[in-house]
């Protein structure tokens, strides 16, 4: 069975070989769960079966009355409370967020949120499965500590391994690749709706210190492409243009090879591109239809001409990846150009991966062109070889990246066990072996 949680991945697999996955994203704040088991043939299923808010409903003590009274009633406000979108709709209760922009913020929180998540979702005894959780990079010791005594002391695991996401969604692109191609080296682009990272990694080991993070993703989008359809003053309720934005966005957007020619394209035949949108006004269920045009194209240009939407950033996702690969040790830097892999949903526009390949591979091209011209002609340097990788399971990379590593035995030979935690204590977490490539 597979679950995701928004900060921690985890897979839990069965000693009896029916393997529980579990994954954590903590930027897109979800939890997945997907039930797998070689036995009953459910290893076949490719995404999450259950997407769960990672946002907490509970019932607060009122504060008055006697002691006695708020004991009684804080014994029962500890099982009253509820997780994900049932908790979106229960206004008499107060709502929380135990992890945001992927830190976990309250861990007492996050241990109920992972109670309901482990009993009621994934309907499973956590004495009798190993878990897989992920981490997001940058990820401190100390929350690792903390995620192990949760595992360990609250639910009693027989083993814990904590991934890095990064990692994960590379493995995930193995599935569009030979046995001999697959490799742990590469450079993750991980594009959500809060934020984006660009994350090089060798041999499964991130490269922490070269790191960067886009203040471009999936919600910058949306609100460009709410923005553009306002200055249209299309015919959108002003209740539901948020609304209406992210739905334009997920159907129609896609990227688009040159800004000029395209607008050329829409200006002398607009009936062929011009889509049309019809939605249900919330307050009048009356239909309302709204044509989209520039604005297909012009949302996700944000990622190659940011100024579009922040005058404070300027700086295209092609030179992010080019200058994150260039801080890399150079020994290194020929494998991170060639595997540039793509993993979240705001990397799924069409054609991203390829006009993203286009722009590396020109800001590669023009530092060995100018290289080759300050040495007089005398040195040329080897062209580079750059490579964006797209495959089918972009969307839930990381969630399938667990799967895939948590279906090998290998998975049981880097976990961390309770017998090393009874030992050790919860600092044996802090570090966990990397996976080697499955053959």
């Amino acid at each position: 069975m597979k679950c995701t949680i928004s900060c921690v991945t985890v897979r839990v697999l069965s000693r009896k070989k029916k393997p529980l996955i579990g994954v954590q994203d903590r930027k897109c704040k979800s939890f997945h769960k997907l039930v797998t088991s070689k036995r009953h043939s459910w290893d076949r299923n490719t995404e999450p079966q259950f997407i769960v808010p990672s946002c907490i409903a509970i019932k607060e003590s009122a504060k008055v009355g006697d002691q006695a009274q708020r004991r009684m009633m804080k014994g029962v406000d500890d099982l009253d409370f509820y997780i994900g979108d049932e908790a979106v709709d229960k206004p008499s209760y107060s709502t929380k967020w135990p992890i945001r922009h992927g830190i976990v913020e309250d861990w007492d929180l996050m241990e109920r949120f992972m109670e309901q998540i482990i009993f009621k979702y994934l309907r499973a005894e956590p004495e009798d499965h190993y878990f897989l959780l992920t981490e997001p990079p940058l990820n401190t010791p100390e929350n690792r500590e903390y995620t192990a005594e949760i595992m360990f002391e609250s639910f009693n695991v027989p083993g814990l391994y904590i991934a890095v996401q990064a990692v994960l969604a590379l493995a995930a692109s193995w599935t569009s690749r030979q046995v001999g191609e697959r490799t742990l080296t590469g450079t993750v682009i991980d594009s959500g709706d809060g934020v984006t990272h660009v994350i090089p990694v060798a041999e499964g080991y991130v490269i922490g210190s070269c790191i960067k993070h886009i203040p471009i993703a999936g919600r910058d989008i949306t609100y460009f492409t709410q923005q553009l359809l306002r200055e249209r003053e299309v015919g959108i309720p002003p209740e539901q243009s948020l609304e209406t934005a992210k739905a334009v966005k997920e159907r129609f957007s896609y990227v688009c090879p040159d800004l000029v020619k395209e607008f050329s394209k829409y200006d002398t035949d607009g009936s062929k591109w011009i889509k049309q949108y019809t939605g249900i006004n919330s307050i009048s269920k009356k239909e309302f239809t709204i044509d989209v045009g520039y604005e297909r194209f012009l949302g996700p240009e944000i990622f190659f001409h940011p100024e579009f939407a922040n005058p404070d950033f300027t700086q295209p996702i092609s030179e992010v990846v080019d200058e994150v690969i260039q801080n890399c040790p150079i020994d290194v830097r020929r494998p991170l150009y060639k595997n540039v892999v793509l993993s979240g949903g705001s990397t799924m526009f069409r054609d991203f991966g390829r006009r993203l390949q286009r722009d590396l591979k020109r800001t590669v091209d023009a530092r060995l062109k100018m290289s080759e011209e300050l040495s007089g002609g005398k040195l040329k340097p080897k062209p580079i070889d750059v490579q964006v990788i797209t495959h089918h399971m972009q969307r839930y990379a990381v969630w399938f990246g667990g799967s895939m590593l948590a279906s090998t035995p290998e998975f049981y030979q880097v976990c961390h066990t309770k017998k090393d935690y009874e030992e050790i204590g919860p600092s044996i977490c802090r570090h966990n072996p990397v996976f080697g490539v499955m053959s």
